[in-house]
């Protein structure tokens, strides 16, 4: 088996892993892990290589780019205080806890080897905490606490890292350049976000084509990143500014066709890059297991030590931590997307994962520093890292569903379905009120402003049947099922109109492009409600 041939199992097991996991309730990132261990042990599977200074801006910016676009400003400045503690502070303190540890483990690893290591373990993953979170049903306001702080632990961690690294290769260490670095990173990631954001979706109007849009932010997310990186700003916070700035202001309302394209792309994408991330994670368990050169079984006592650290450290800061967020929420009022029992505290505690980020921070760790000599515990540092995503990751990720069920947090259905009939309902209002403009604005022929306005007060109906009467109700749903069948039969002919077009396609002179773009207009006829 060659590279290539293993790129392609890899992905079709991408896809493979989403039916396999729903059957097995199992989150598909756990399951590629296993995958990618298993091939790694394999005999016939060649080595992965990927230069580890590739894997991020490979991976990384596809993957937030797609999660920051289900979030909002909105979202975040009301999880600020949760993200914040979570995001910033927790990072800090698991990077110094782990380091005294290591420290104490390994009497001569250098103080700041042993903060990259805290460094580069701290932050879970925000890929694996989203997809195991929205695979096992947690409340949306959990779900948004773990994005969140997924999407911007990455940022704390990064810079420590790279000052931690930039120490232990120099020998020099400056507290106030580290602090002004962490500033100059934020403030350039800030500008480069906001103005790629801002000009994309400018070009974005400009272009007008879906398909243009569309590849446009395929570009985006690498651009942010790369030209961050490159003016010494984070690449990752970048990502997120310009992917929120984009999604707050890209776009017409009235661009159905891209949005259309553009989601179902991005489904894609996000799939597929996903599970080669997280198959990428067990396919370097061979490149570990080499490192330490059969010296690992000397190091599992450390790597037990960190793990027990990482996971034990989460879990004290975030009682506390959840406990004072609430205090200072209001008076003790609950925010309605901060954790509101013992329970949900729990289950943000065990769903911290690590993943492709500390897989591939590890990895770059460089060999030598300045004189030539070895980069200090080099190997043990690796394969402690390493430990720790395997532990979050299988044990964690596997024991997740269970955890969630047995402390009975789930979400709340027939509050969510509530909301998005409220939401129909307030759509169809804002829908009659400008039927009601467009009347008085100039003429309409009566039969078509009686169909048009009946239509949508059946909407409301539907949308919120309780607060109208019986009579109305019963008259709304025979009105509804003439609808349905009406649908149905239309269904019918869409479907008749597009197999004569697949026809047309294939006969001789038929011009291809001509018919998908009739092909096309019918997709989307179909896919109105």
């Amino acid at each position: 088996m060659d590279q290539l041939t293993l790129l392609f199992v890899v992905l079709l097991a991408s896809i493979l892993s989403v039916p396999v996991g729903s059957r097995l309730k199992l989150p598909p990132p756990v399951l590629m892990t296993v995958l990618g261990i298993v091939l790694a042990l394999l005999p016939f599977v060649p080595d992965v290589h990927i230069e580890p200074e590739l894997i991020l801006p490979l991976v990384l910016p596809p993957l937030l780019y797609a999660a920051a676009q289900r979030t909002s400003w909105r979202q975040f400045r009301t999880n600020v205080r949760p993200i914040l503690l979570l995001a910033v502070a927790l990072v800090l303190v698991t990077t110094a806890v782990v380091a005294a540890v290591l420290r104490q483990l390994v009497p001569g690893v250098p103080v700041a080897a042993a903060v990259a290591l805290g460094a580069l373990i701290s932050p879970p993953d925000p890929v694996a905490a989203t997809a195991v979170a929205g695979s096992i049903g947690l409340p949306r306001r959990l779900v948004s606490v773990l994005e969140g702080e997924g999407l911007f632990n990455d940022v704390t961690a990064l810079v420590i890292y790279g000052v931690a690294i930039g120490a232990t290769v120099s020998g020099t260490f400056s507290a106030p350049g580290a602090l002004g670095r962490l500033v100059f990173s934020a403030v350039i990631a800030v500008a480069v976000g906001w103005v790629l954001g801002w000009g994309s979706a400018r070009l974005m109007g400009l272009l007008g084509d879906a398909t243009l849009q569309v590849g446009l932010s395929l570009l985006v997310p690498f651009a942010a990143y790369v030209i961050a990186d490159q003016l010494g700003g984070s690449g990752v916070l970048a990502v997120l500014i310009c992917a929120l700035h984009l999604g707050a202001h890209a776009g017409d309302e009235d661009d159905v066709s891209y949005r259309l394209t553009g989601t179902a792309f991005w489904e894609v994408v996000e799939l597929l890059v996903t599970g080669m991330a997280f198959g990428l994670i067990g396919l370097e368990l061979h490149t570990v297991m080499v490192s330490v050169d059969g010296h690992w079984r000397g190091m599992l006592g450390d790597a037990a030590a960190v793990i027990a650290v990482v996971v034990l450290v989460r879990f004290v800061w975030l009682l506390p931590a959840a406990w004072f967020s609430r205090l200072l929420s209001h008076g003790g009022a609950h925010g309605e997307d901060e954790p509101l029992s013992w329970q949900e505290t729990v289950v943000m505690w065990w769903a911290g994962m690590r993943g492709v980020a500390s897989v591939a921070l590890a990895l770059a760790i460089p060999r030598t520093i300045d004189g030539g000599g070895p980069f200090p515990e080099r190997d043990r540092i690796l394969f402690v890292a390493f430990c720790t995503v395997l532990f979050t990751l299988l044990v964690q990720g596997l024991t997740l569903p269970l955890l969630v069920r047995l402390l009975g947090v789930g979400a709340d259905s027939a509050a969510e379905e509530r909301t998005e009939r409220e939401l129909w309902h307030r759509a169809t209002r804002a829908g009659l009120a400008r039927l009601k403009e467009l009347v008085a604005e100039g003429e309409l022929p009566d039969e078509v402003v009686e169909r048009l306005r009946r239509r949508q007060r059946d909407r409301l109906i539907r949308a919120l049947p309780e607060t109208y009467d019986e009579s109305q109700r019963a008259a709304a749903r025979e009105r509804m099922a003439y609808a349905e069948r009406f649908r149905e039969v239309e269904r019918e002919m869409l479907s008749a109109s597009r197999r004569e077009m697949q026809t047309a396609r294939s006969e001789p002179g038929a011009d291809p492009e001509l018919v998908d773009r009739v092909l096309r207009s019918l997709d989307l006829r179909s896919a109105r409600p």
